[in-house]
């Protein structure tokens, strides 16, 4: 196998790992809207994180009561550069939650399906255009 090779299983990694993450995603979102239950919950405070590149990620952590009285505080899996208004602190929102494992939550209007769905396709797209290439190489040889 030459050196050249090598090089396309960059796109397949990157691909597989995209893949992964968009259909992981969308079956939590699937799952919480099959089997979740929805609560009213209130925004207590936003934690702010920065990625590599310096930006600012604001990701709301809610707190709700579950139908067993226990109380549950969470920061969302999703950040946003901005928040608006309807997501300030002390807002009232609604969650989806499992029963089973309250860690696993969306926030109605803020967590996106959009983003599972853009991992996804390009996850498919760099994985199935990699294999192709892969293929059609090894039957021109």
């Amino acid at each position: 196998m030459e050196r050249v090779w090598l090089f396309s299983l960059i796109p397949l990694a990157i691909g597989t790992v995209f893949l992964s993450f968009g259909v992981h995603g969308l079956r939590r979102a699937g799952a919480l809207r099959r089997t979740g239950v929805t609560a009213k919950a209130w925004i207590l405070r936003h934690e702010v994180r920065r990625d590599d590149e310096g930006s600012t990620f604001h990701h709301p952590v809610v707190a709700w009561t579950d139908r067993d009285g226990r109380r549950c505080e969470y920061s969302s899996r999703f950040g946003r550069a901005v928040v608006t208004s309807g997501f300030g602190v002390g807002a009232q929102v609604t969650v989806t939650y499992d029963p089973r494992a309250p860690h696993v939550f969306a926030v109605e209007g803020w967590d996106m399906k959009a983003v599972d769905l853009l991992f996804t396709v390009l996850g498919s797209v760099l994985t199935a255009g990699t294999v192709t290439v892969l293929l059609v190489r090894l039957l021109t040889l």
